[in-house]
């Protein structure tokens, strides 16, 4: 299967050098200078991923992963930022528009390649995943339900305190896995297989970003840190 990649920056370096990496390793490339032409682009060739720069002209990168995540057609497209701005509130702010993943400039192209191949695999393995309905459907166990929070995977909602609020796609699978096992610790390498992969590599404070994310929606005070060992749901 050849992907579709596009690679929205608007330093012709960056477009030009990571760019011919991605032609050299297969991929089906497609390019855009700034957010407005980024959309553009992307609902003309449907990417599998979009790479996007965070500080652009006419649309920033916020603002452009907003708009991809509200159009039907784009949901299921991956979006990694490949930004200089490397502070964790900047994360923060990245994963809360949408984003799967977040690597920082200057790039290191064998970490980044690394990166790109274990997100596409994920895109493999949802493509061959049964469309809601199918048989397998009848089997789903009841959605997990903890103190005010419940998770419902068929439907990818989640109520907090009877209110419904949207999670991004990694903050729902962060839930809904501790949310299944409620006053049981979640081990730190556990959380990363299943919510991550076992291919996929990822920073060391990329669970950390996603729980404090989690916590500003739902409360703080329902995961607890086991302070070096992994994170638990209290009931």
């Amino acid at each position: 299967m050849s992907h579709r990649i596009l690679l929205v920056d608007d330093e012709v370096d960056i477009l030009e050098f990571v760019g011919y990496n991605l032609l050299k390793e297969g991929y089906e490339l497609y390019t855009a200078r700034d957010g407005a032409e980024a959309l553009q682009t992307a609902a003309r060739c449907r990417p599998h991923l979009i790479l996007l720069d965070r500080m652009m002209p006419r649309m920033d990168g916020a603002e452009t992963c907003r708009a991809i995540r509200r159009d039907p057609a784009l949901r299921d497209t991956m979006v990694v930022f490949l930004s200089a701005l490397g502070e964790e509130e900047q994360q923060l702010t990245g994963f809360g528009v949408g984003a799967d993943d977040y690597i920082t400039k200057p790039i290191k192209m064998k970490l980044l390649m690394s990166r790109i191949r274990a997100i596409l695999k994920r895109v493999d393995a949802a493509a061959d995943t049964p469309p809601e309905g199918a048989p397998e459907a009848a089997t789903a166990t009841e959605p997990p339900a903890a103190r005010g929070i419940e998770v419902d995977s068929a439907r990818h909602t989640v109520r907090c305190d009877g209110r419904e609020i949207r999670l991004p796609r990694k903050e729902f699978a962060l839930l809904e896995l501790l949310a299944a096992s409620p006053g049981q610790l979640i081990a730190r390498e556990e959380i990363y297989v299943k919510v991550w992969g076992a291919k996929v590599v990822v920073g060391d404070r990329t669970i950390d970003v996603h729980i404090r994310k989690l916590r500003q929606k739902i409360g703080d005070d329902r995961i607890v840190t086991v302070k070096g060992v992994g994170y638990k749901f209290e009931p």
